[in-house]
């Protein structure tokens, strides 16, 4: 049974993906956060899989890991990186799970004979899914994006369910609001609505009407476009609201505060609008527009050509760029094409980042950035692969193991410092059996990772499924890598630094998952601070 106090709040798409629900969403999340009201999100997606943990990053970029161990959609790091809530496995949901819990129920005899049909038993799994997460949450309101563009036969069952879902309930208990584009056509020199009449008209056909519209744009919509666009698709103008665009994401929130955007939601909703208090927001982005200053940074990794891949690690160089009031440049650096004078690359950097991944594409690249970072006591920092690498590389130009490498890349390696353990070795499915979710870890005092979080025991995110080859500890120990932080019982590695570097630090676990516009990353702010120190010294800093 839902919960009669919860207000429902449905994102469609329309006209071309990518136009930036997720951050829509979250930026009504968090207008009506600051107005002193509860709000979660939640991800439908109607591809098949069950899961992105399988997906390649070219088809889906980045998968975003949650604290309980779910592999999700990569709009759940906006939702919580603007919320600073942490979302849940219940917060996304597929049509691979939705059609899997319904077969389930059809073999156990749970229709008791009847005729299983997308209508009325898909639609009702996901409405049931939908009033889970507001049971759960317990929030005043829910908003729940809808993947993928009106139109796509895909999203077609979470729109019937969605139209089930809104029958059944008081029309000021829901919303729908759809993000369409209008185009500017430089020809006929005017912004097009077309675009936006056919998608309302498609998503009118399936039986939803829109309460509001927001429109992308590149430039403002003039009265006389909103009154058009308000004609045809049956909203008032008022309830035409212009999403342009901005140089930081995190601007949008001031831009639909300004537009009333999150006021008239509140309206339709018959809730009161409470003092809307965006003081601390307005500073951090004012914030990030005085530092005057900037640096590069190299992130040197295979899928370089796909930001999407390093969502979060691109967003929290914004926050620790920002609270070191600095703007940090990624250079991006492709280390499957990289030559053995990596300073050809990596001469103007004063930072350089490997990231996690999978598979040996591009291994060999990065164990030669890793060793430039080492020598020449550039600022580095290894996320999971590229804790792996470091380890890799250490192993094989300071210890003399030259064909040290991962059981991942060569089974038959004499030095796998990095392997797989025993009971990870029985282990066939490729999805949801990696080391998944929050785990915790104990850092070594007087170490970089202890100063940058300041606390003895932390938890952090994983998504990984080689380990540290504790064989090995004692060898690194003695040549100056310092196992800094492990699992509580000692097994698990899961930091390690170098002594006598500036900064030269690698995490098993994936930090980017946790760093938010409220607060950076321990580990990026204080990595960020390593590199502007850097750059100072060497003459690097530019001019903004």
């Amino acid at each position: 049974m839902f919960m009669k106090n919860t207000k429902f709040v449905f994102f469609t798409g329309g006209v071309v993906s990518s136009l930036g629900k997720g951050i829509a969403c979250s930026s009504l999340g968090v207008l009506l956060k600051s107005r002193g009201y509860s709000v979660t999100i939640l991800k439908l997606d109607p591809y098949i899989n069950v899961d992105p943990g399988t997906m390649s990053p070219y088809q889906h970029g980045e998968v975003y890991v949650t604290d309980d161990g779910a592999e999700t959609d990569l709009d759940l790091g906006h939702y919580e990186r603007f919320l600073n809530l942490e979302m849940s496995a219940l917060n996304n949901a597929t049509s691979g799970q939705v059609y899997y819990d319904v077969i389930q129920k059809e073999r156990r005899g749970d229709y008791l004979g009847a005729t299983v049909q997308v209508i009325p038993h898909i639609t009702d799994a996901i409405n049931e899914r939908i009033t889970r997460v507001a049971e759960k949450n317990k929030c005043d309101i829910l908003i729940t994006e809808i993947g993928g563009t009106v139109g796509d036969i895909e999203s077609l069952p979470f729109l019937e369910a969605i139209r089930q879902f809104r029958l059944n309930r008081p029309v000021e208990d829901t919303l729908v609001i759809h993000l369409t584009l209008v185009p500017y056509v430089a020809g006929a020199d005017e912004l097009k609505t077309k675009p936006t009449q056919h998608s309302v008209m498609r998503l009118r056909e399936i039986g939803l009407q829109p309460d509001v519209l927001l429109c992308r744009s590149d430039r403002e919509l003039s009265d006389v476009v909103k009154q058009k666009i308000g004609l045809f698709c049956n909203v008032t103008k008022e309830a035409v609201i212009e999403a342009l665009d901005v140089k930081v994401i995190y601007e949008v929130p001031l831009k639909y505060a300004g537009a009333n955007f999150d006021a008239l939601v509140l309206k339709k909703l018959k809730l009161p609008a409470g003092k809307l208090n965006m003081i601390d927001w307005e500073n951090k982005i004012d914030r990030y527009y005085k530092a005057d200053h900037q640096i590069n940074i190299a992130i040197c990794g295979k899928y370089v050509t796909l930001p999407d891949a390093y969502k979060s690690i691109i967003a929290s160089f914004l926050h620790a760029g920002m609270e070191n009031d600095v703007k940090v440049n990624l250079k991006w650096v492709n280390t499957e094409k990289i030559n053995d004078d990596v300073s050809k690359e990596l001469n103007d950097v004063c930072g350089i980042l490997v990231p996690g991944g999978f598979g040996e594409r591009g291994i060999e690249g990065k164990l030669k950035t890793i060793r430039y970072a080492r020598e020449n006591k550039i600022p580095f920092f290894g996320i999971c692969l590229g804790l792996q690498c470091a380890a890799i590389e250490f192993s094989r130009n300071v210890l003399g193991m030259e064909k040290a490498n991962s059981t991942e890349f060569d089974k038959n390696t004499p030095f796998p410092v990095i392997h797989l353990m025993e009971n990870q070795k029985t282990v066939k499915d490729m999805g949801g059996t990696m080391r998944l979710g929050s785990y915790p870890c104990e850092l070594q005092k007087k170490t970089k990772a202890y100063l940058a979080y300041k606390e003895e025991k932390i938890n952090e995110r994983h998504r990984h499924r080689y380990e540290f080859n504790n064989d090995y500890r004692d060898d690194f120990d003695k040549n100056g890598m310092i196992i800094s932080g492990l699992s509580p019982d000692g097994q698990l590695v899961e930091m390690i630094e170098l002594k006598g570097h500036p900064w030269f630090v690698g995490c098993q676990f994936h930090p980017e998952l946790k760093s938010r516009f409220a607060k950076a990353h321990p580990l990026f702010r204080e990595f960020v601070a390593a590199a502007l120190t850097y750059a100072v010294e060497n003459k690097l800093v530019m001019k903004r």
